[in-house]
């Protein structure tokens, strides 16, 4: 897929002038301009859905645009460590060890906070490589240097999967 079929400013472009063809179509009784136009606004739905795929299988995000990211060590670690604070939490509760539980519970927050640290780590790598990428296949495109231009791509690319994957998560936690 290419970018401008998975942009999400190319989705609010789509959807804005497909709601402004519906109404003109609308307001001059043209239903052949509302039909078009509310297709349109589907078009500019359906883009931003996809701008927003993320697949997620254990430590590795895949977007649209056909990347794969491998996640921040952080994000595992910290869940792994989320997992077995509550493993100790609920067996200090059951066996009546205080001390146990309490371990769980501290273990179970720095988890938190080293997964959310990994999250910020994806997130800011993805805006970073994302904004480089793009930058950099502007001044390619400029150039002339259809190489460069390619490199940059595949740099926004890995970028926005980076950034997806995050995001997707934070959602998933969120719920």
């Amino acid at each position: 897929m290419s970018d401008k079929e998975t942009s999400t400013l190319q989705s609010y472009i789509d959807s804005a002038t497909g709601a402004v063809q519906s109404a003109l179509g609308s307001i001059t009784g043209n239903a052949s301009d509302q039909n078009a136009g509310n297709a349109k606004q589907s078009k500019g739905e359906a883009e931003h859905d996809a701008s927003h795929a993320t697949a997620k299988l254990g430590n590795y995000s895949a977007s649209s645009s056909g990347a794969i990211t491998k996640d921040d060590p952080n994000r595992s670690a910290g869940s792994w460590n989320q997992t077995i604070g509550s493993g100790k939490e609920m067996l200090g509760g059951l066996v009546g060890s205080e001390d146990l539980k309490q371990t769980g519970q501290q273990q179970n927050a720095e988890g938190k906070a080293q997964e959310a640290q990994g999250q910020l780590n994806d997130f800011g790598s993805g805006v970073a490589n994302r904004v480089t990428g793009a930058v950099g296949g502007a001044v390619s495109g400029i150039t002339g240097d259809r190489d460069a231009q390619l490199r940059a791509q595949e740099q926004h690319d890995v970028g926005k999967t980076q950034q997806r994957g995050a995001e997707a998560d934070i959602q998933k936690q969120n719920r």
